[in-house]
């Protein structure tokens, strides 16, 4: 690749929306104020393309910079972040293909486990059965640094990501770095599927098969009106929901992907997500 076509692959990444980038990477919007994002590396204002963490004292402009900011990698790195979630804006051309980082699932630290278990069960109010069902599938584990770890694996089996959730008194949620959310997803293993049920994080999976146990509830691991999976199980005639959060982003992205997929229902939670719904009937 020359040296132009370097500068306008990182012009066209550099340009994606930040708000894009942080729901790529799992931040939470902050429901008081729009411009606030919570993050694993602190709480995040946005400003057109600027943007400023104020735990840090520290600040940026474009997707780039916020790409670095929030995965800790190196310039070309972080293009390389940003490609496999935006590779829209970046066209392939014959021999130089867009390469990603290659996922490697973070580390199990059986020594958290517990932590883990507490947050899950206790505070929020998941089935012991279910979550000892997913450690010993190995769908869920825990970190060094106390996070749940929810696998996202492709259809065939093998890991191609990682939700990440804080459990400490710290609470946060992301990606693991190199998750490819369009390859896969997290699921609880189910023999019979009369309707799959798209939540938009593990937790809120595991809440809404407690309140539908009939059916197979799925994480798309963020709001996200097209996941590249998603046609499959439409083509093998599986009834499908959309339980994104009742929310304006979760509302939002129903409606794009209805749009996209009109076979797609929408399955509105009670309230602000499955799991809130799954504490308040307990």
């Amino acid at each position: 690749m020359s040296g132009s076509e370097f500068r306008q692959r990182a012009d066209r990444l550099r340009a994606v929306p930040l708000e894009a980038v942080l729901h790529a990477w799992g931040a939470q919007r902050d429901p008081d104020d729009p411009h606030k994002w919570h993050t694993s590396q602190g709480v995040l204002s946005v400003t057109g393309a600027k943007f400023m963490n104020w735990n840090r004292g520290q600040g940026g402009g474009g997707a780039i910079d916020l790409a670095i900011h929030l995965t800790h990698r190196s310039f070309v790195a972080a293009l390389q972040w940003l490609e496999g979630h935006f590779a829209d804006r970046v066209p392939s051309s014959p021999g130089h293909p867009p390469r990603s980082p290659d996922f490697q699932p973070p580390i199990p630290d059986s020594r958290q486990l517990g932590r883990v278990r507490h947050y899950l069960i206790t505070e929020r109010g998941l089935a012991p059965a279910v979550i000892e069902l997913l450690i010993q599938a190995g769908s869920l584990y825990s970190d060094s640094r106390a996070n749940a770890v929810f696998l996202l694996r492709h259809p065939q089996g093998q890991p191609v990501g990682a939700e990440l959730r804080g459990t400490t008194a710290h609470p946060w949620r992301g990606m693991a770095p190199g998750s490819r959310k369009d390859h896969g997803y997290f699921a609880i293993p189910a023999t019979a599927q009369p309707a799959i049920i798209l939540c938009e994080s593990a937790i809120d999976a595991i809440s809404c098969l407690a309140l539908h146990p009939q059916h197979r509830c799925i994480s798309t691991a963020g709001a996200r009106p097209n996941p590249r999976w998603l046609p499959a199980f439409l083509d093998q005639g599986y009834p499908i929901y959309c339980g994104f959060d009742a929310d304006p982003t979760g509302d939002d992205m129903a409606h794009a992907m209805i749009s996209l997929y009109p076979a797609v229902r929408r399955l509105r939670p009670s309230l602000k997500d499955w799991n809130e719904v799954l504490r308040s009937s307990s």
